[in-house]
């Protein structure tokens, strides 16, 4: 067990980094709010705890920290910028969001090291660390999913006016969602950078946002869940592929394109439908099968007995 972890340790660590960075793309949509800001808050978060290790010597606590609030500060003030943006609009502002960044890292000077970035920010960081970090962003988001504020967080995705009639501030759950976005971002880049102990814009680049967007497609974009399973397929499948050689993105390509086709609510929603299914059909099977005694002396009821009245469930209300 010890030698396939020291074997795969960078699949192991980039597994739950991409968690992370799938997550901040993953948070909005839930939403209904299509971004990419947490790309280039991954970027910024990454700028930012390398200057901090580097620049002005921090340790990997402190730059970490610092990576995750600047991220967080840049998504929340973009958010109360484009909070009038819908659809592709909003898209593309974001994707705007996260050039403007990958440009200033370029033209950063001594600060962002230009074009050749910033090399030697080695922090501190151990699997564990990681893990913890992964584990209390899943618990707080798994909240979300869940009871009265997983039912206002589908009603503001499903029908915003529907849930501002209820007293739902719509505004604020979107920008809070572009806030966590960014949170979620920057804690990536400045783990990711950390990790590699090297950032530069190519780092914030067109191919990062649609590895984030494959991911929670093909993982199901409805539930944390879904960002787990397709982060750990898009991270360890290229090493499965190592056999097609030249092929290898080919490949890839088949597979995501038939999974986007075939499964449009990712590996999760298929498996959840699946059991969904199988619960029905049990239960149609058990109720077929349970035929009822009647007792040798029992009375048969008359025609006109009145039967039981059945009350329809009460409808629960989407309130604030």
């Amino acid at each position: 067990m010890t030698t396939w972890y020291y074997t795969n340790i960078v699949l192991i660590q980039s597994t739950f980094t991409t968690l992370l960075l799938a997550l901040s793309l993953q948070v909005p949509m839930r939403v209904g709010v299509f971004s990419f800001a947490g790309v280039g808050c991954f970027g910024l978060g990454g700028y930012a705890a390398a200057i901090a290790m580097t620049r002005f010597d921090m340790s990997t606590a402190e730059s970490v920290a610092v990576g995750t609030a600047l991220a967080g500060v840049a998504a929340l003030l973009l958010g109360l910028l484009v909070q009038r943006l819908t659809g592709l609009y909003l898209a593309m502002a974001t994707v705007a969001f996260t050039l403007i960044v990958s440009v200033v890292a370029v033209n950063g000077g001594d600060l962002t090291g230009g074009a050749g970035g910033i090399f030697g920010a080695l922090g501190d960081l151990q699997t564990w660390h990681l893990l913890v970090a992964a584990v209390v962003v899943v618990a707080l988001l798994a909240m979300t999913e869940r009871g009265a504020i997983g039912r206002r967080v589908e009603a503001v995705r499903e029908n915003p006016e529907l849930a501002a009639s209820f007293g739902i501030n719509v505004t604020r759950y979107r920008v809070t969602a572009f806030t966590v976005s960014g949170v979620l971002g920057g804690l990536s880049g400045a783990f990711t950078i950390l990790l590699r102990s090297t950032v530069t814009p190519d780092a914030i680049s067109f191919h990062l946002i649609v590895l984030a967007l494959t991911v929670i497609i093909v993982g199901g974009w409805t539930s944390w869940l879904g960002a787990l399973v397709g982060s750990v397929i898009f991270v360890w499948l290229p090493s499965m592929l190592d056999f097609v050689g030249d092929w290898e993105a080919v490949v890839y390509g088949a597979i995501v394109a038939l999974a986007a086709v075939f499964l449009p609510e990712g590996v999760v929603g298929l498996i959840g439908a699946t059991v969904r299914r199988l619960r029905r059909v049990r239960r149609r099977a058990g109720g077929a099968g349970a035929v009822p005694a009647a007792a040798p002396d029992a009375d048969l009821p008359d025609a006109d007995a009145a039967s039981p009245a059945v009350v329809p469930p009460a409808t629960r209300g989407v309130t604030q």
